[in-house]
């Protein structure tokens, strides 16, 4: 699930729950057991970045960095009531904004063409357009706010990152997945150094949880490289509904 649109946590983290380990414990040392997962993902995604993959990279990361270790250090701070019932409002909203990225996108390009610039060495979409500067600087925003989410929570975090994508002008759904699964495996990597300093990393299950992340992570990847690109936009659009669903039944 994780390699083809986000959202394994939905299935990780309750299991965590339900043997008995602490909510802010049971976070973070899920994130720990998706980790290698989303390595394995990304090596699978290696031949999936494009020139605009690259160019667009280097200030999503920084901004990510930032953002894992702020959510990190705000979630060992909260309790975890507060932040699971913020989950399905979260979810709902992103999957919503993936369905119309395309509409925004185009509304957005309308109401700034006469302040953009020539973006090549930032975001220049595949097809040749040129992306608005305040359109650029609008996704760098967004993308701290999703970061510290991914470094605070994270379930569904790849549907946040697909929608920013599709926002910045990314029209290639395998290409936006590679860049997806590199920025969440950067944040939940500096969210995973944050735990382990603050002792909150369940081994014994972190340990048996990696072994089917990573295996799954790799093979989930390589299918969905595989399939139409339509399928996977609905793929993505039915897991965000999917998930949404269950988090407002579970925590209501």
């Amino acid at each position: 699930m994780n390699s083809f649109a986000g959202g394994g946590s939905f299935i990780s983290f309750p299991a965590l729950l339900v043997s008995g380990i602490e909510p802010i414990a049971a976070n973070a040392t899920n994130t720990c057991a998706l980790w290698p997962g989303t390595i394995a993902s990304t090596v699978a995604y290696r031949k999936a970045f494009d020139s605009q993959a690259r160019r667009i990279l280097p200030p999503l990361i920084v901004l990510g960095i930032v953002g894992g270790v702020l959510g990190a250090n705000i979630l060992l701070r909260t309790p975890q009531e507060t932040f699971v019932k913020l989950i399905p409002w979260l979810l709902l909203l992103a999957t919503i904004v993936f369905i119309f990225s395309a509409r925004i996108t185009s509304w957005l390009r309308a109401r700034v063409e006469n302040r953009e610039i020539d973006a090549a060495p930032l975001g220049a979409a595949a097809s040749g357009k040129r992306t608005p500067l305040l359109v650029f600087i609008g996704g760098l925003i967004i993308e701290l706010f999703i970061a510290t989410y991914i470094g605070y929570f994270g379930a569904g975090a790849g549907i946040l990152v697909l929608a920013l994508l599709a926002l910045l002008g990314m029209e290639n759904i395998h290409t936006m997945n590679g860049v997806k699964t590199l920025l969440v495996t950067i944040v939940n990597g500096v969210a995973l150094v944050t735990f382990i300093v603050g002792h909150r990393i369940v081994w014994p299950e972190a340990a048996v949880m990696v072994v089917g992340a990573a295996l799954g992570g790799y093979g989930g990847a390589l299918f969905a490289q595989k399939l139409n690109p339509r399928h996977v936009r609905w793929g993505v659009i039915a897991i965000g509904f999917g998930m949404s669903a269950y988090f407002f039944v579970r925590y209501r």
